[in-house]
């Protein structure tokens, strides 16, 4: 079903064609294909302003428990049952809702989302999800369906829990399993003809020998779920990167806790898997908790739930590895900036250097996040147990301004056009009310 809210048709007209705010459009998690986690070099929040931001809190229909995007003046959010809402970015007032058919049959439910949309490059159009394991192609100006499509067949068991991507002309979308890992599930990469919704290509993560949407229970192996926040991360030269969950790992057609590099049409390039890979599988200790983060020069930084902080090459060996910032589990993406890698796990954060080939921690917090992101030159933590979004100097870890937020979990801010957006909420508590912060810089006449 779906349901409008906007103002006026002018208004969907003048959104869809006049351009506005495209230079300072977040159009996906990360910002970009590659999910640095670096937004504008400008965006009218400074140092020296950042404590003059006032907070406007919206209460929205349904929980984000992930990140928003803004494209051409809207931000846009997916709810944790996967209703879609844009809000217009100056005022903060809803235009449009989408909700998905079905919804009643699985809101209140285990089954949910914590994916984050992404933008058409038109700007057109935006790419969302919902736990009925589809993908949904909505029209920007009202949210009118343009196409859906499946990406499991059994979404009763496999979770759509990662941030979409776009690259190479494809929508790029993962599965993952649902708390408890109750089979059968496997994680998926699904690549998707963004002008007619069909599945251009499929890889499994088990059973990689075969090409095309499985049936869960058709494989002899559950797991190897792809559930980082980031999902697919799309390397400079167009090559994919997952990083999957426990399941079994062979080196040939099983890919458990493995790191995986694709081809932009789907083919297998290579892999790194930890020796004890064994041993993570049967602790319920995933590599896949969070995703590969790339780094200048082809080194690739890969953790997990082991707390291990991994530095790998182009090849994808193992040159480095050293602690998470608070000697926990990492579940969220770190940001690269440069030669830069900043990092949160739930107890502290970081930020390290690439230097002669080695990752080298430059300062250090005693304060946990979800995702970083830069911005501005401005380094932004949101630290969802202590109710705080901080805003730190990149170089030197050094806070300039704590400001306000509500309890979360996997939620992120976005920075741009002299304001932030960060959700707030916690799928977990399945709450079918949330909220989404806006702070601003006081208009001056």
């Amino acid at each position: 079903m779906f349901c409008s809210r906007a103002s006026a048709a002018a208004f969907a007209a003048a959104l869809v064609f006049s351009g506005a705010a495209q230079a300072g459009d977040w159009t996906r998690f990360g910002y970009d294909a590659g999910r640095h986690g670096v937004g504008p070099s400008s965006t009218g929040i400074t140092a020296a302003n950042v404590g003059h931001l006032r907070l406007q809190r919206v209460v929205l229909d349904g929980t984000v428990d992930s990140s928003p995007i803004e494209v051409a003046g809207l931000v846009v959010v997916t709810t944790f049952y996967g209703k879609t809402i844009a809000l217009d970015a100056v005022g903060g007032h809803v235009r449009w809702q989408f909700t998905p058919p079905g919804f009643a049959s699985w809101a209140g439910s285990y089954r949910i989302t914590n994916s984050t949309p992404v933008a058409d490059p038109d700007r057109r159009f935006v790419y969302s999800e919902a736990p009925d394991g589809r993908v949904y192609k909505l029209a920007l100006a009202n949210g009118h369906v343009a196409w859906s499509v499946a990406i499991t067949r059994n979404p009763a068991r496999e979770k759509l829990s990662s941030a979409l991507n776009l690259a190479g002309g494809l929508v790029l979308a993962t599965t993952g399993g649902y708390i408890g890992d109750q089979p059968p599930y496997q994680g998926h990469v699904a690549a998707i003809d963004p002008a007619t919704g069909r599945l251009a290509w499929v890889w499994n993560s088990l059973c990689s020998d075969r090409r095309g949407l499985l049936e869960p229970a058709s494989c002899p192996e559950s797991g190897a779920a792809i559930w980082a926040r980031s999902g697919v991360v799309v390397g400079a030269t167009g090559h994919l990167f997952v990083a999957t969950g426990n399941g079994r790992y062979d080196g040939k057609t099983y890919w458990g806790d493995s790191v995986v590099e694709l081809s932009a049409g789907g083919a297998f390039v290579r892999s790194f898997t930890p020796s004890n890979q064994a041993d993570l599988n049967s602790q319920d200790i995933d590599l896949g908790s969070t995703a590969p983060a790339l780094l200048p020069g082809g080194f690739v930084a890969q953790s997990g739930k082991d707390a291990a902080l991994r530095l790998l090459d182009g090849g994808l060996h193992q040159r480095q590895s050293l602690s998470t910032p608070g000697g926990g589990g990492l579940f969220s993406a770190p940001a690269e900036w440069g030669t830069w890698l900043f990092v949160s796990d739930f107890g502290a954060t970081a930020g390290y250097r690439l230097s002669g080939g080695r990752l080298r921690l430059a300062w250090r917090q005693r304060f946990g996040g979800t995702s970083p992101v830069v911005a501005g030159g401005l380094l932004y933590v949101y630290d969802p147990s202590g109710g705080a979004l901080r805003v730190l100097r990149p170089q030197t870890g050094a806070v300039i301004a704590t400001l306000p937020a509500g309890s979360g979990h996997w939620n992120s801010p976005i920075v741009l056009n002299g304001h932030i957006v960060l959700p707030e909420g916690d799928a977990n508590g399945h709450d079918q009310r949330g909220v989404l912060d806006f702070w601003r810089l006081p208009r001056t006449k």
